[in-house]
């Protein structure tokens, strides 16, 4: 798999989400089996590049290559410039964001709103691959509502204007992230071009991944919201993919140790104040539905410190290995239950 001339460890992503593919998360997803990470969306306006959050969303120091960096906006000479700011900060391939359905992002014809004007598409994906010598990559959805699915004509135009790769989420705006994503679109959108196409909706496990990847016929998988506090998702689905069998679940003390060391780095990064309040999320996707979870996710909620909330994780896997030496994700109720119990 390659983007360009940059070749990729595997055909396996790590979508870009906001406020959570931060340089940690992209470094941790690499490290258990994701191929290629592309990092949170920065907005096209370069003078708002100056704020700290801004700085940390285009830091990629040390971050393993090739670096992509997505961007986001609905201007041209805008999106152009912000395409070589990134390049310039260390970026190796430049992604488009016309997937975002979120209403912030979409109230100023960004994201996913752009795929309503075709004619602005093929504008902003001209001026920015004519403005840098880097690869330039698309994502996108279906279209802006299940009755105008337009993707194909999309990823023409995208491919005439130079995109080396697409990235599908197979939902259109209107739908943001409910129903089932649309493999049949996104094979459409396959077969209609010569470009690399990924598949990116709904992959949840290995065989899921497999399902989309004969369904689609898709050159990549991309995996997203499957990934918050299940980073070693890669690695099971690169196993199956591979072998056509199934890894054992993470023991808990392997679990135990990965969350510890993704929150080291994320407090490294981010500094106390902030990284007690940004990681919250991620521990609580970690220990999502494991025996009493609800009872820990009360408790994380009232820590301030580092130091706390690393204590609260060592004690609560602690706790876990007692009683199971792999993770087990059951009813999240019902194990609050349980444990009790076992600990009465």
């Amino acid at each position: 798999m390659q983007i360009g001339t940059y070749a990729l460890l595997n055909n396996l992503f790590v979508a870009p989400m906001a406020g959570v593919t931060d340089r940690p998360f992209r470094t941790l997803c690499r490290r258990l089996g994701a191929g290629y990470a592309v990092s949170e969306m920065v907005a096209s306006n370069t003078a708002l590049y100056a704020s700290p959050k801004s700085q940390r969303r285009m830091d990629h120091c040390g971050e393993a290559g090739p670096v992509a960096a997505q961007i986001a906006g609905a201007e041209p000479a805008m999106m152009a410039d912000a395409a070589r700011v990134n390049v310039e900060r260390g970026a190796h391939i430049i992604d488009i964001n016309m997937g975002c359905p979120a209403k912030k992002v979409c109230r100023a014809w960004a994201g996913s709103a752009l795929l309503s004007n075709e004619l602005l598409v093929a504008r902003i994906l001209e001026a920015v691959v004519n403005a840098v010598p880097v690869p330039v990559t698309l994502k996108f959805r279906t279209g802006p509502d299940r009755g105008n699915t337009n993707a194909v004509r999309v990823a023409r135009i995208a491919e005439a204007a130079g995109v080396r790769m697409l990235t599908l989420h197979g939902r259109s705006r209107a739908c943001g992230f409910k129903g089932f994503a649309e493999y049949e679109t996104i094979r459409a959108v396959k077969e209609s071009v010569r470009i690399p196409v990924v598949a990116n909706g709904d992959i949840d496990s290995p065989s899921k991944a497999r399902q989309v990847m004969d369904a689609t016929g898709a050159d990549a998988l991309m995996i997203g919201r499957a990934a918050q506090g299940r980073p070693w998702i890669f690695r099971e689905i690169l196993h199956h993919l591979a072998t056509g069998g199934t890894l054992p679940p993470p023991t808990v003390a392997e679990a135990r140790e990965i969350l510890l060391d993704h929150l080291a780095d994320h407090y490294a990064f981010y500094g106390e104040s902030i990284g007690v309040r940004t990681a919250r999320k991620h521990i609580l996707w970690y220990t999502r539905s494991l025996a009493g979870a609800a009872r820990f996710r009360a408790y994380m909620n009232t820590l301030d410190s580092t130091a706390a909330q690393i204590a609260a994780v060592a004690d609560f896997f602690d706790e876990q290995a007692v009683h199971r030496k792999h993770l087990v994700y059951e009813d999240a109720a019902a194990n609050d239950d349980m444990l009790e119990a076992l600990a009465a």
